[in-house]
């Protein structure tokens, strides 16, 4: 691999690896306060990037570009309806198994599958072409005869805002220290007067208003269709892993990091982008057979 082609891997790497990193935030946000892994979170993903094209395009979505006024209410639909679809599988197919570990991953299984085939009804096709909200064709030169494409830059810079502005707002404020509270102790919490189950709720919104945006990022780079929400789910949870679900700063850090590795995969010769997805799940078997207290612990 040439100089140049690395340094391009390592920006689309990186850029991608952006967007992994705002869904890992939902992934590890949920998991902190309730002990759960929302299994239907790229389903949610997914739904809420297809309830935004249906809303503001049709069910004939093609790669062509917004105007400002639809790009701003694309956006807004797509994280809206995320929040709301992941707030409604908690409410549905999670909440009431909380005390049951085989009952909430079989019912967010349950509940991701539903996502797809209701939001799917519209979709005749299997794959769509989506619009690109961002809308900056064309390569920027970095010297050395590196070009990196415009949105590569432009996805990079937007998903490392909102999650480090997301990852510094629950360090610092007020609202964050109730949701750290929560996830120490909720039942000391709940006899201090915190409303816990809002704030469980909250997060739930939260990490799917985050997984709606992220979608946005990442469905114009290829056609994409409501079957992929499964694998980008399991990107997502491969970068929280790579984040010990612990922290949020190090999710954002694993969704780079995977990001890189990805890039990497698709720039080799040898390898291909046929081995990228295959590579990247394997490191999720790793991660999951190598976590101390298991998967589904909390």
């Amino acid at each position: 691999m040439s100089g140049p082609v690395a340094v391009q891997a390592l920006v689309t790497g990186l850029a991608t690896g952006a967007a992994y990193g705002l869904i890992a935030l939902g992934f590890t946000l949920v998991q902190r306060l309730t002990g759960v892994l929302a299994f239907a979170h790229g389903d949610v993903l997914i739904g809420a990037v297809f309830v935004a094209v249906l809303a503001v395009i049709g069910t004939m979505p093609v790669a062509a570009p917004l105007g400002f006024g639809s790009v701003i209410l694309l956006a807004v639909v797509a994280v809206v309806a995320g929040a709301a679809l992941s707030a409604t599988v908690y409410a549905v197919a999670i909440r009431p198994f909380r005390g049951d570990v085989l009952g909430w991953v079989a019912s967010s299984l349950a509940a991701g599958l539903l996502v797809r085939e209701l939001v799917g009804m519209p979709f005749a096709q299997q794959a769509y072409a989506l619009p690109d909200p961002l809308g900056s064709p064309g390569s920027i030169g970095l010297g050395g005869g590196v070009t990196v494409p415009v949105r590569a830059l432009e996805v990079l810079a937007l998903g490392l805002l909102v999650g480090v502005a997301v990852e510094r707002a629950l360090a610092t404020t007020g609202a964050g220290a109730v949701m750290r509270a929560v996830a120490d102790d909720a039942r000391a919490a709940a006899l201090l007067g915190v409303p816990t189950e809002r704030v469980v709720i909250i997060a739930f919104l939260l990490a799917g208003a985050l997984a709606g945006f992220a979608g946005l990022l990442i469905a114009p780079q290829a056609p994409i269709g409501l079957q992929d929400g499964v694998l980008l789910g399991l990107k997502g949870m491969t970068a929280a892993l790579l984040g010990r679900l612990g922290s949020l700063r190090l999710a954002l850090a694993g969704g780079l990091v995977l990001g890189v590795l990805e890039g990497f995969i698709l720039a080799s010769s040898s390898l291909g982008a046929r081995w990228a997805d295959t590579i990247v799940l394997a490191l999720l078997a790793v991660l999951a057979a190598t976590r101390p207290r298991g998967l589904l612990a909390r």
